[in-house]
């Protein structure tokens, strides 16, 4: 193996970060180089759409706890940071990854952690449309929501459409939340459960509005309502565009690399270029054993991939998959989902503690041929991580 004198890594990013973290902690003592479009070190994504949104604090005082790093640890990572720096192009022949500004960096090893970018609705966007993906856009929001907003419309009732609907009802705001399909989340908790969730939104006093879309944004300056498809008109000060994320690969266009809804990577994290690694919500794995693909955008996805792709770039191929299994939680209206596991279509539910009937906490297998495949809690932290640790140990049913 050809020795790696300089590793870049692309995204300033929980996973750029933790990526590495790791190439140090494997012993990796040459050049590190960490670009970043933002001009923030790396920060904490979960809290900018709940207690950031809510918070007292001046969001003008800096990252404060949303930090990941500290100076101390800082100088151990001893990185370059190349902060508000965009990735243009990759030219792998070259071994140079092309900046905004006309730089070209020589570079042997590559981490590609540029996660993704909100999707945005193909209608003109005035003034008092957000979308919530950066420090930047939450401190946007959060200075809109405090401006005598009063009513605000939530596009798109995923996960952070429902914890910034939640956090706007907290404010005491006039919440509407709007999503096309007949219920939310049904692809990643099934319908039975994503009826249950679906509920969180009466009980927080928030208006959610299903199978409908949105035919335009009233206003001239700024927004004043969204019309949705079938007629009605839901008057608005603020509107919040959730529907969705892309990973950013544009730059990547022209390099060799497979993008497919990401970069493709085997189940290692490592592209068809053993010297190119992808983390985060950018890459899409192999799943051995199978003929499937896929992209993750959990936060404890991307953390645990920086180690495992580290090693891999390391030592030039993949001694090491990626096998944790897939984990996130939601704080809404007070209450705090989390979910383990890999649900599928057909899979039954089997509620093992509480009674969703009754609007309290719960805890809930998914099963398949009598094997879990999946666990959902809400209010249930404790059981929950016993039985999430319990299915990490499991065997799981073929083709998972």
């Amino acid at each position: 193996m050809t020795a790696i004198a300089t590793v870049t890594v692309v995204g300033a990013s929980l996973a750029g970060l933790h990526a590495a973290r790791g190439l140090r902690a494997r012993g990796y003592d040459g050049r590190l180089v960490v670009v970043g479009e933002e001009y923030h070190r790396p920060y904490d994504r979960p809290p900018l759409s709940k207690e950031f949104l809510t918070g007292d604090g001046d969001p003008g005082e800096g990252l404060g706890t949303l930090a990941l790093t500290d100076p101390e640890e800082e100088a151990e990572l001893d990185a370059e940071w190349l902060l508000g720096v965009r990735a243009e192009a990759l030219d792998t022949a070259a071994g140079e990854i092309r900046l905004s500004g006309g730089r070209a960096l020589r570079t042997d090893g590559v981490v590609i952690a540029t996660g993704a970018t909100p999707r945005t609705l193909p209608l003109p966007h005035p003034a008092g449309v957000h979308t919530l993906r950066t420090l930047d856009d939450a401190t946007r929001l959060r200075a809109a929501l405090r401006a005598g907003a009063e009513r605000v419309v939530v596009i798109g009732a995923g996960f952070i459409g429902a914890e910034v609907a939640s956090s706007c009802a907290a404010l005491g705001l006039d919440v509407t939340v709007v999503e096309a399909a007949p219920l939310p989340l049904v692809p990643q908790l099934g319908e039975e459960m994503a009826r249950v969730c679906a509920g969180l939104h009466a009980r927080g006093g928030t208006t959610l509005l299903c199978g409908t879309g949105v035919a335009a944004l009233r206003g001239g300056d700024r927004v004043t309502g969204v019309e949705l498809a079938d007629g009605r008109v839901l008057p608005a000060d603020v509107v919040v565009v959730g529907v969705g994320v892309r990973p950013v690969t544009g730059w990547l266009e022209g390099s060799g690399l497979a993008l497919d809804d990401g970069v493709r990577c085997d189940e290692g994290c490592v592209t068809a270029l053993p010297n190119v690694v992808a983390v985060g919500d950018v890459a899409r794995l192999a799943r051995p054993g199978t003929a499937r693909t896929v992209r993750a955008e959990h936060w404890t996805s991307g953390m645990l991939q920086g180690a495992v792709a580290a090693r891999n770039l390391l030592a030039g191929s993949t001694v090491e998959p990626f096998d944790a299994l897939p984990y996130f939680w939601s704080d809404q209206y007070g209450a705090r989902i989390q979910y383990a596991g890999r649900r599928e279509p057909g899979d039954t539910v089997r509620i093992l503690e509480g009674d969703p009937a009754d609007g309290g906490g719960f805890l809930a297998v998914y099963e398949r041929d009598g094997i879990s495949t999946a666990a959902l809690g809400v209010d249930r932290p404790r059981p929950f991580m016993r039985l999430r640790r319990e299915l990490a140990r499991a065997p799981q049913p073929a083709g998972r």
